[in-house]
């Protein structure tokens, strides 16, 4: 029985560091490819202007800042994988920056930009599926959604229109890359969520 279950959070953990380093190139391919940033890291994009960290770093402090703030207010949502993930997945982003490449042709660029959107869901699907605690913003989106019984999709919808506001107010770069994220990140990683259970399954 100890032998499964040291195996089981091994399995947990290798799920966690995969899905980060796939969720962190995916990310540096669509805010590099000069379509604006992801929804998030428009905030990342802003505060990385002000104050003159990397991207990574940025992500960083701003998913600690929102992990306190959850740990005070709903610390339920908040597990080892919340800070396995975060301390990876920035880590990574400024890590994998280098590898990251485009050609001079803006449509293929776009859609590098595309795959790097798709990466970044089957990444976060991979971290999801562990069920070991959640990302810092999704931390936050549930906190807010269960202690107060509103709808996620009104919650969501509002901290992506703040986020962003705030981004750009600091100098983040809102574009195409921001909506593509918003229409097609969360169909994304519902779908992958999905066909892991379906293949766990069988």
């Amino acid at each position: 029985m100890q032998n499964r279950t040291i195996k089981n959070i091994l399995k947990k953990i290798i799920l966690i560091v995969i899905g980060s380093v796939v969720s962190a190139y995916g990310i540096d391919l669509a805010i590099y490819a000069g379509f604006g940033g992801a929804t998030l890291a428009v905030l990342w994009q802003g505060v990385t202007h002000v104050t003159g960290l990397t991207i990574g770093q940025s992500s960083f402090l701003v998913a600690v800042i929102m992990i306190i703030f959850c740990w005070f207010y709903d610390r339920k949502q908040i597990y080892f994988g919340t800070i396995i993930y975060q301390i990876v997945y920035s880590t990574c982003t400024d890590l994998l920056k280098p590898l990251v490449r485009y050609s001079h042709w803006a449509v293929l660029n776009f859609m590098i930009m595309l795959l790097g959107i798709f990466l970044f869901a089957v990444g976060t699907a991979l971290y999801s599926f562990t069920d070991w605690g959640r990302g810092s913003y999704e931390a936050l989106t549930f906190a807010l959604v269960e202690k107060h019984h509103w709808q996620t999709r009104t919650v969501r919808t509002l901290l992506d229109l703040s986020v962003v506001v705030l981004g750009v107010l600091l100098g983040g770069k809102f574009g195409l890359c921001t909506v593509c994220t918003i229409i097609l990140s969360g169909t994304m990683i519902q779908f992958t969520l999905k066909q892991l259970k379906r293949l766990t399954a069988r």
